[in-house]
């Protein structure tokens, strides 16, 4: 009987072990100007990673004169499908939208002009998604600069506030509205939801990352919080769990290679740059959890 009741157990690990399927880290990314579009690699363990496709484009870009896929963003949204958002140029009205089944083949790309009802528009940077999980809509936000709109903040050419939009079907949007304005210049915004609250990452104006929450996605958000990173140029945040730790990886820009900070409480941050590895010439990306079938396949 005992052998029994052991080959039953057994079979039943065996069944609870093949339903939790493994999942990994992707990180989507460019390189370059973003001339030759979507790039991607993995990690098992969240710190050390490897491109794919050694290192070739996955998607390339359609949109705009200028055909770049800068800052891209992929999100799994609540239909399954992924959905990407990325800069289309330098100086556009809109952000280019497509969406893939399994991060090989993908949609018709798509320029969202969600910027084009104002006058003096220079630019749509570093759009990102978030899911909302209640009210089962997408928020999509970015950075523009309009000319003349808030007073010189010390920029020669660029006062970027946070805009966003939201959607249920990538058809039908929001009206353009004001996300995030604290009077200084915002860029690089990427908002994950920790709990009860929406935590906000973003570029602040001494080139660092800071920190700012709300209790809705749309906001308002908060003032932001004392800097996480260090004496150096930040920019370009993507925010990943890894065990019971956040760990908050960014571009040092002017150094011209990542780094990252770590934190269990989102309070008290450890830089952990020499503990990650990734590929050369990886530029501003987003990391997402997939399942490990879709990176080997």
């Amino acid at each position: 009987m005992k052998t029994i009741y052991s080959i039953l157990l057994l079979a039943f690990m065996l069944l609870i072990s093949c339903s939790e399927e493994k999942t990994v880290y992707l990180f989507s990314y460019f390189n370059n100007n973003g001339e030759d579009g979507l790039h991607l690699a993995y990690s098992s363990d969240g710190y050390n990673w490897e491109a794919l496709n050694n290192d070739q484009s996955f998607l390339k870009p359609e949109l705009s004169k200028d055909k770049l896929m800068r800052d891209p963003c992929i999100i799994q949204g609540g239909d399954g499908l992924y959905h990407l958002v990325w800069t289309i140029s330098w100086k556009e009205n809109g952000i280019g939208y497509a969406s893939s089944k399994d991060l090989i083949s993908w949609s018709e790309q798509k320029l969202i002009p969600v910027m084009a009802h104002e006058k003096g528009v220079k630019n749509c940077w570093a759009p990102e998604i978030t899911y909302d999980k209640v009210n089962k809509e997408y928020m999509i936000h970015w950075a523009t600069t309009i000319e003349g709109r808030f007073a010189d903040d010390g920029e020669d050419e660029w006062n970027n506030r946070m805009y966003y939009v939201t959607t249920k079907d990538f058809e039908h949007f929001s009206e353009t509205k004001l996300l995030y304005d604290k009077g200084f210049d915002v860029i690089d915004a990427t908002i994950v939801p920790i709990e009860s609250k929406f935590v906000m990452f973003l570029k602040g104006p001494q080139k660092n990352i800071l920190i700012a929450t709300s209790e809705k996605l749309t906001g308002p958000y908060s003032e932001p919080s004392e800097p996480i990173t260090g004496n150096y140029w930040a920019e370009g945040p993507t925010v990943t769990k890894v065990g019971e730790n956040w760990v908050v990886y960014f571009d040092k820009y002017r150094d011209g290679k990542y780094g990252a900070v770590s934190s269990s409480d989102l309070k008290n941050w450890e830089d952990i740059s020499d503990q990650i590895s990734l590929p050369a010439g990886i530029r501003h990306g987003s990391i997402l959890k997939v399942p490990a079938r879709i990176v080997k396949k």
